[in-house]
């Protein structure tokens, strides 16, 4: 694959990265070797090799999903200073711009 500086900019334009144009030469450079890395990668016979799942020799890496430690909702609210049906009540921090 082919990495021209007008891949990387409709990229960046994807991505909504701003990228200084003095900078558009080395990103083509690591693209190129990280390109040419996956390209190596594919021509490596794997005929025979099973997926690897998992890097230990452990069987079953996760651990079973124990609910433990549950507090009840009046516990929770106990020191909030405000709550309505059981729920916290938070000062809104979110604005619409268009507003």
């Amino acid at each position: 694959m082919k990495i021209t500086p007008e891949l990387i900019e409709h990229l960046c334009a994807l991505s909504k990265l701003a990228v200084d144009p003095a900078e558009i030469e080395s990103l083509q450079s690591d693209l190129e070797k990280m390109v040419s890395f996956v390209e190596q990668l594919h021509q490596v016979d794997t005929t025979g090799v099973s997926p690897l799942l998992h890097m230990s020799n452990h069987t079953q890496a996760l651990r079973d999903d124990v609910v433990a430690g549950m507090v009840t909702s009046e516990t929770a609210l106990f020191n909030a200073p405000e709550e309505i049906n059981s729920f916290f009540t938070v000062p809104k921090v979110i604005t619409n711009p268009a507003n």
